[in-house]
């Protein structure tokens, strides 16, 4: 806090004008001024942009975060997407990534992970 004859500093101004904010107004107010800016900066930004920021913040997350955080998050999101898909969403997109790569490897890649596939399987008959 400021005495009254002391200029306030930025930091302290928009400190005090959130804490009005967040008492004037509800989630809603909240929710629709974000929705505006998104479609706003997406107006005036193009698809660089937003491939730039993104990898920046997953740059971030990457050395604020362990293994184990990446392993929750996929847990979480895999199960989410399993409770709001049926079996024909996995056979689509296991076809479709079955074909895109078919497209991408040859016979020698086929042959490569059978091998190991099988490898595998024996050694857990063991």
């Amino acid at each position: 806090m400021t005495k009254d004859n002391e200029k306030m500093s930025r930091e302290e101004a928009g400190k005090r004008g959130g804490e009005a904010s967040a008492k004037k107004h509800d989630k809603d107010f909240y929710e629709d001024i974000g929705k505006k800016g998104g479609e706003a900066t997406s107006k005036s930004h193009d698809k660089d942009f937003y491939e730039e920021t993104g990898e920046k913040g997953g740059e971030a997350t990457s050395e604020s975060h362990d293994k184990d955080f990446y392993e929750e998050i996929g847990e979480k999101g895999g199960e989410a997407t399993s409770d709001s898909h049926d079996k024909g969403f996995y056979q689509k997109n296991g076809k479709k990534g079955g074909e895109a790569t078919s497209d991408t490897h040859d016979k020698d890649f086929y042959q490569d992970i059978g091998k190991k596939g099988g490898k595998a399987n024996s050694s857990d008959d063991d």
